[in-house]
C-alpha cells in the first residue's frame, strides 16, 4: 500500500520541468543544462527502493533540495528557501515522499499564485521523544483559491500513519503574517544506524 501512495507522483511537474527546458534550450541554453540537471538529480533521489520501505530525513531533503533547485531555475529570484534541519535527525525514517509532498504544495498552492517573491522553509528539531519537521511559506495562504484537490496531503497523511499508527501527526496552521506552516510529528525510535 505504502509502494501505490508514493507512485501517485504529480505527472504535470515533469511535463511542465520538461517544456520548460526545451523553451530554455532555444533562449538560454545554459539555464537549459542546468535545469535538466537538476531533473536528473531529483529523478535520482526519487527513483523507488524496492529494498526499503523507509527514507531517512537526509534522503527527503536531498529530493526536496533537488526540487527546489528546480523551481529556482523556473521561478528565478522569486524563490528564496531556508534549511534549518539539525545533523543528528539526518538518520530519522520518514515515509518516502512526505517532505516533497508538502514543498510540493507550499511552492503550488502558496507560493506559484504570489506575485512577487517568497520564502520556503524547512526546519526540523527534537520535541522529546518526537521529531517535528515543519515546511512553512509566505505565499496565498488559506485565503488564496486552490486548484488542489487534497490528494496530496491525504496521501502524506496516510503514509505517515502506515509508518507510525496513531503516533504520527500532520496540522496545518497559518504562518504570520502569511502563508501556511505544515507540521509533522513523528517518534523518533525509528533511527536508520
Amino acid at each position: 500500500k505504502l509502494a501505490l501512495l508514493q507512485a501517485q507522483v504529480e505527472p504535470h511537474f515533469l511535463y511542465n520541468t520538461l517544456a520548460n527546458a526545451q523553451l530554455l534550450t532555444r533562449s538560454d541554453p545554459a539555464r537549459a543544462d542546468k535545469m535538466l540537471g537538476e531533473l536528473i538529480a531529483y529523478l535520482r533521489c526519487s527513483l523507488p527502493r524496492t529494498e526499503e520501505t523507509a527514507a531517512t530525513l537526509a534522503d527527503e531533503l536531498a529530493r526536496a533540495n533537488a526540487y527546489l533547485e528546480l523551481m529556482k531555475i523556473r521561478m528565478g529570484e522569486r524563490l528564496r528557501v531556508e534549511i534549518d534541519v539539525p545533523d543528528t535527525l539526518h538518520k530519522l525514517e520518514l515515509p518516502p515522499m512526505v517532505l516533497q509532498t508538502l514543498v510540493e504544495n507550499a511552492i503550488k498552492h502558496g507560493l506559484e499564485p504570489k506575485p512577487g517573491p517568497g520564502t520556503i522553509w524547512i526546519r526540523a528539531k527534537a520535541a522529546g521523544e518526537f521529531a517535528e519537521i515543519q515546511v512553512a511559506d509566505d505565499g496565498k495562504g488559506f485565503g488564496g483559491a486552490t486548484s488542489g484537490t487534497g490528494i496530496g496531503l491525504k496521501n502524506a497523511k496516510e503514509r505517515l500513519r502506515i509508518a507510525h499508527g496513531d503516533a504520527a501527526t500532520l496540522l496545518i496552521s497559518p504562518n504570520y503574517p502569511s502563508g501556511v506552516t505544515v507540521t509533522v510529528r513523528i517518534p523518533m525510535e525509528k533511527t536508520g544506524s
